[in-house]
Formats: structure tokens, C-alpha cells, sequence
């Protein structure tokens, strides 16, 4: 088999899972549940995200929140400041991809 298969997980409960993590990306899948966050950080890479259920809140930089429902894909750049959560009853269900994958300093 040539293919590496990955399956992510279907649930209701937060999850962070790290899905792949190579030299080449970072993809996670994430369900926030309402008030579930993360906390202000700035992006170590240029970092896409797919809304694939509920409504993301997402401030970057010194902008106010957005708020960006189903289907929605976001390029965010590297370096910059975010604070990522669910304000929403539904669940929040998104992928997070970083590319190139950001480098580790340890």
C-alpha cells in the first residue's frame, strides 16, 4: 500500500488531535465545545483553517472577533497574534493545517 490512511475523530467531546505532523505539515483536527478556546498565541507558521461545523470566533491581531461558519477557509499568516474559540451552542469542528510545518526550536 502506497497510502498512509489517517482517520479523524467523529464526536461531540473537545478534541485536539494531531493528525500528521511531518517536516512537511501540521494538521489538526479540533471540536471546541461552547466557551472552549485556545489561548492568545502568536501563528509559529502560515496556518490554514477549515470550518467544517459550528461557528469559529477568531480575533487576530488587534482586529475585533469574526465569527466564520461551515465551509469557511482561512489563511492566516506567520506571526500573528490569535486567540481561537467557540462562543456558539453547536460545536465547533475544524482542521488546522500549518505549512511549512514551523520548525522546532527545541
Amino acid at each position: 500500500m502506497v497510502e498512509q490512511v489517517f482517520k479523524l475523530t467523529m464526536s461531540n467531546d473537545k478534541t485536539v488531535e494531531k493528525v500528521i505532523q511531518d517536516e512537511n505539515i501540521h494538521f489538526t483536527h479540533v471540536i471546541l465545545n461552547k466557551d472552549d478556546g485556545f489561548p492568545e498565541h502568536y501563528s509559529d507558521a502560515n496556518v490554514y483553517m477549515t470550518v467544517l461545523r459550528g461557528t469559529l470566533s477568531l480575533q487576530l491581531d488587534e482586529q475585533e472577533n469574526h465569527e466564520y461558519g461551515a465551509g469557511t477557509v482561512l489563511k492566516i499568516p506567520f506571526e500573528t497574534k490569535l486567540k481561537i474559540g467557540n462562543a456558539h451552542e453547536e460545536p465547533l469542528e475544524m482542521v488546522v493545517v500549518k505549512a511549512p510545518a514551523p520548525v522546532s526550536t527545541e
